[in-house]
């Protein structure tokens, strides 16, 4: 059995650590799935219903709730309660 350098087995073990932080969900993240908010019936734009409580997507979005405020900068609001974050600055 072939052994690793020690500088090679430290730089291996640490990395797992440093890579956390990036695996973590932040306050918004993409989704394909999101619930419908308290108080509106209908979806954000470019999801669909799905009859439940639910609201679907084809594509990644990253989306978090307005929680009745005015979207961040570098956020559009796409209704039901959602902001959206703007890609390649305009949509």
């Amino acid at each position: 059995m072939q052994t690793l350098p020690l500088g090679l087995a430290t730089v291996l073990l640490t990395l797992p650590p440093l890579a956390l932080p990036l695996l973590a969900p932040g306050p918004a993240a993409a989704q394909k799935r999101i619930p419908k908010l308290p108080g509106y019936d209908e979806c954000p734009l470019g999801y669909v219903n799905d009859l439940k409580q639910h609201c679907n997507s084809p594509i990644y979005y990253e989306v978090k709730p307005t929680d009745g405020k005015p979207c961040d900068s570098g956020w559009m609001n796409i209704g039901a309660g959602y902001c959206k974050k703007k890609t390649l600055g305009i949509f």
